[in-house]
Formats: C-alpha cells, sequence, structure tokens
C-alpha cells in the first residue's frame, strides 16, 4: 500500500470539526469553529463555497439525500436546515441550548446526539421533535444505524455504547465498552461488527451476531480516536486520533497497514477530527484543529 498526499484545502479561520460527502463523487461539505459551512470539489482544489454561516460553531452536518437538505448542527443555538438547490436556509429551531456532537438521518427522522446526554429524534417533514432518549447523564458522542439488524448504537462520554431498537427506541443493551469517553461509534458495512473508538485511544470491535460480544481490543493510537471511516470497496478502514495522526487498517484482519502523519507524509499539525472516504480515486478526506483539510489518495 502507498499514500500519496493530493491537496490541502484552506478556508476556514478555526478548527475543521466536520467533513461529510455532498452526495456527489468528488464534492464535500466541511465545517468548524468558525460557523463557516463550506463545499468543495476534489476537482476543483481550494475553490471552496460558502453555503452557509452558522451563529455559532458547528461539530455536525448532515445531508438528507432525498431532497439534498443540509442540517447544520450550530452547538447551543440549534439546528439550520439549507436547502442546497436554491442554496437559503428554509428551516431553523432552536430544538436544544446544548452542543450538537452527531446528526445522523434515516428515513424521515433525523437523530441528533446531545451534549446534555440526551438523543433528540425528529421528524424530517414537520420539522418536529418526535422523541426526547435520554441515554446519559454526559454528552452523546456519536450515532450509528445498522440496517441488518433494525438497530442504531450510542457512544457517549459515560464511556458506555448503548444499542438501541429502530422501530420503539427501545433500549436493546448496554456495552461498559471504553475507560472514558467514546467518540465514534461505526458498524461495518455488512452489519456484523460495531467498531468503537475513544479517549482512551483504543480502538474496539464487537461481534453483533454474538451478542455485541468483544472480538478484539486494539491500542491503535497514542490519544484519543476521534473518527472511523470505511473504504468504498470496504476492504480497508481508516482511524484519525488527537494524536494527529490517521492510520489504515485491513477490515478482514484488522491489521495495521499505513500510518499517515507529519513526519512520514506531511500530515496535520494537530489533532486529526473527522474522515470521509471518497469513490473519487479513492481519495481519503481528513480534517484537523490546524484549520486545514487533507486529501490523501491510497493505492493499494
Amino acid at each position: 500500500m502507498d499514500i500519496r498526499k493530493v491537496d490541502t484545502f484552506s478556508g476556514h479561520r478555526d478548527s475543521v470539526y466536520t467533513i461529510i460527502s455532498d452526495q456527489t463523487t468528488h464534492g464535500f461539505y466541511s465545517a468548524g469553529g468558525d460557523g463557516y459551512v463550506i463545499q468543495w470539489d476534489l476537482n476543483k482544489p481550494d475553490l471552496g463555497k460558502l453555503v452557509a454561516k452558522a451563529g455559532a460553531s458547528v461539530y455536525a452536518l448532515a445531508l438528507d439525500k432525498r431532497d439534498n437538505a443540509l442540517w447544520i448542527g450550530q452547538n447551543y443555538e440549534g439546528i439550520q436546515v439549507l436547502d442546497t438547490v436554491n442554496n437559503k436556509i428554509e428551516k431553523t429551531s432552536k430544538l436544544t441550548t446544548a452542543a450538537i456532537f452527531d446528526i445522523q438521518i434515516s428515513g424521515e427522522k433525523a437523530f441528533l446526539a446531545l451534549g446534555d446526554g440526551v438523543i433528540v429524534v425528529v421528524d424530517i417533514v414537520s420539522f418536529a421533535v418526535q422523541k426526547h432518549i435520554k441515554v446519559s447523564d454526559k454528552s452523546v458522542r456519536s450515532i450509528a444505524f445498522n440496517p441488518a439488524t433494525n438497530e442504531f448504537a450510542t457512544g457517549d462520554s459515560n464511556s458506555n455504547v448503548h444499542v438501541f431498537d429502530m422501530d420503539g427506541f427501545k433500549l436493546k443493551k448496554t456495552i461498559q465498552s471504553h475507560s472514558n469517553s467514546v467518540f465514534s461509534v461505526k458498524y461495518s458495512p455488512d452489519g456484523n461488527y460495531l467498531f468503537t473508538t475513544g479517549r482512551d485511544a483504543h480502538l474496539k470491535i464487537w461481534d453483533v451476531n454474538d451478542a455485541y460480544g468483544i472480538v478484539t481490543d486494539i491500542p491503535a493510537h497514542l490519544y484519543a480516536i476521534n473518527d472511523i471511516v470505511f473504504s468504498p470497496d470496504q476492504t480497508l478502514f481508516a482511524t484519525c486520533s488527537m494524536d494527529k495522526s490517521i492510520k489504515v487498517w485491513d477490515a478482514g484482519t484488522f491489521k495495521l497497514k499505513k500510518i499517515i502523519d507529519r513526519a512520514r507524509h506531511a500530515g496535520h499539525g494537530t489533532s486529526v477530527n473527522k474522515l470521509l472516504w471518497t469513490t473519487f480515486e479513492n481519495q481519503l478526506i481528513s480534517c484537523s484543529d490546524d484549520r486545514m483539510i487533507s486529501v490523501w489518495e491510497v493505492f493499494q
């Protein structure tokens, strides 16, 4: 395997906290501490388009694929929904005064992970709160869906992972998973495994079909692991960390294949916060507290 740094996008004035696909093969959105939401095109490096300016920092974005509505989580200020076709804010609501750490959309529902330990379920059509799910007395940091089992998992700052039924939002299982905050939960593409990462710098993999029994516990980074993402062909996954590095792993064996860092590849200078793996020339995108977005080509 080889890694090549393709480009660096600069435009944010503060830490970049999140990146998501714009549902084209080559475009994505980013947001961060400056409240800017910028759309980028991998075909046109560094020609970012400012599409929204939130009233506060933004940790979470989500795109409703049905109508290309972009959900923007303004920390402490609630939600803005951007009509990306006409480029205007069409809805806004102070659904919460807490930080919004994650937004995930499933069908006609949006799930918001909040800093007060609650998951808010919003009916997208009516833009009304359908349910408050009290998960923890500390922050809920991440949400992941598993269509194969009709479940969703959450990770929180109480070191726990909770698994819920998608239909009635009933709690099915609690896993005391890490020794500190759980920052990311992600199901494998086939739905057979749940991957969890957190402040304890460990990557843990759980067998969904064995009542979420532990498969492996890997001390994967030096400091907190912020995110995990799978390659489009599902053969690899990548993790990123507060230790400034990105690591690429084999999805079948869970073995480390490559380290992307400042010394080896002119990587990020501070915490790497989020990853996006695109089908565009198999490019992996990372964002960081250093205000930069880097693009990496992965050769197998």
